[in-house]
């Protein structure tokens, strides 16, 4: 493996990390908005 591949390999798994932290966050925040205010 030559260390530039190795490099975009790294930074994409870091990238795909964030999505899915950010991802996660995101569905956490909608639950606990329809746990609020979805008294329907």
């Amino acid at each position: 493996m030559n260390e530039n591949l190795l490099h975009a390999l790294e930074m994409l798994g870091q990238g795909m990390l964030s999505i899915f932290v950010v991802l996660g966050l995101i569905a956490l925040l909608v639950m606990l908005m329809q746990k609020l205010g979805g008294k329907k």
